[in-house]
């Protein structure tokens, strides 16, 4: 989750490290679970293919054939940290057992959160764990999903300027970077149109306000500054990002995140990229402590917008380990509606569930207890599991 509450616990341990040093790459994984493998190697086999094609008809996804395609899933957080604390490319296990312990809960849709310096080969990380090899693994990592029928959303969760590290998330795409960053994962992914790319995670420009301003900054970019910063840095805008993937020829469903961390949609249709494809759409993130928490709200933006274009809930959660008050009526108010939703986030915690209120901390983010049998870790997680578990209406 690339929001504030979430900024604290991946930020938390080891900072960012690296240098000039060379070190040899880590070895080939085995997929036993760890990092990649092959189907063959564990006994497993795959469960898929993930559908392919995947495009916007008006309110709705289709895939190649035509099939309606309703995203349920979760986020896979790591990817967007590890590398930066040299602690691998991912958080955890995500070898073909852990692949298929996501497709036990009944989910079709996998977010990966990606770092801009990670992918770019950016100087302060770690040799072993940037570039190519951060790529390789990601790819890999794509591709066990899409083997077991799930489909990848790739998401650019940490971004920043100049010379300063990813380690956290900016109020938007950076010039110096996010545009190279989007044309290279692009290519990388050119003739894999089963992946979903999100330009960027929550975008929260004009000191995170629902404004003229903020909305123009969005399309287009600006002279942004960090929370609690005076120096300000050359923002690129969603148009930009756009851009930078169709100029490769890529034809991917592209879904971009409101301002106010995605959670406000209030001027999308308005400010919404030219797109030549016409393939967008937008992705939602939805929390009991965000500004639209009720249905009157979830009609009135969300759904118009849904209306016209595809609306992804990509995060979704409840910060109190339940999820009855708001994650429940939400989820049923997304069915109703036909649209998808990813919970934040599967990763594990052996330790007890405590709320994550504004400037406290906690734990009720975790959704699992272990990666190769994957139990719901609190009432939050369990609510969710319960929910999906039933046949998509």
């Amino acid at each position: 989750m690339g929001s504030r509450l979430s900024l604290l616990a991946a930020l938390l341990g080891v900072p960012a490290c690296g240098g000039d040093w060379e070190a040899p790459l880590p070895p080939p994984s085995t997929g036993s679970g760890g990092t990649g493998g092959e189907a063959g190697s564990t006994g497993f086999e795959p469960l898929g293919p993930a559908p392919m094609g995947l495009h916007a008809v008006g309110g709705r996804i289709e895939d190649e054939s035509g099939n309606a395609i309703v995203l349920r899933g979760v986020n896979r957080s790591g990817s967007e940290y590890s590398c930066t604390k040299s602690a691998g490319v991912f958080d955890g296990e995500v070898g073909i057992a852990a692949v298929r312990a996501i497709a036990s809960w009944n989910v079709n849709a996998v977010r990966i959160p990606l770092n801009e310096g990670c992918w770019l080969g950016a100087e302060d990380i770690s040799p072993i764990f940037r570039g190519e090899y951060y790529k390789a693994e990601i790819k890999a990592f794509v591709e066990r999903l899409q083997e077991n029928g799930l489909i990848p959303i790739l998401d650019l969760h940490w971004a920043a300027p100049g010379e300063v590290a990813a380690d956290r998330l900016w109020p938007m795409p950076n010039a110096e970077h996010s545009v190279d960053f989007w044309r290279d994962v692009a290519l990388t992914f050119m003739d894999n149109d089963g992946v979903i790319f999100e330009p960027y995670n929550e975008p929260f420009p004009d000191s995170n306000q629902d404004t003229d301003a903020a909305w123009d900054c969005w399309l287009n970019g600006c002279q942004a500054t960090q929370w609690n910063a005076t120096e300000s840095y050359e923002a690129v805008g969603m148009q930009a990002l756009v851009d930078a993937i169709r100029d490769t020829g890529a034809p991917h469903l592209i879904l971009l995140g409101g301002v106010e961390y995605s959670n406000d949609l209030s001027q999308f249709l308005t400010r919404m990229p030219v797109d030549p494809l016409g393939n967008l759409g937008a992705a939602w993130h939805a929390y009991n402590f965000n500004g639209c928490v009720n249905r009157a709200c979830w009609d009135a933006e969300p759904g118009t917008v849904a209306a016209t274009v595809p609306v992804v809930a990509t995060e979704i959660g409840q910060s109190d380990c339940t999820g009855t008050t708001f994650l429940k009526p939400l989820m049923t108010w997304l069915d109703e509606q036909q649209l998808g939703y990813l919970a934040w986030s599967w990763n594990t915690s052996n330790t007890v569930c405590t709320p994550r209120m504004r400037g406290s901390e906690g734990a009720p983010w975790a959704l699992i207890t272990d990666y190769a049998n994957p139990e719901p870790y609190s009432e939050y997680a369990a609510t969710f599991r319960d929910h999906i578990a039933a046949p998509a209406p």
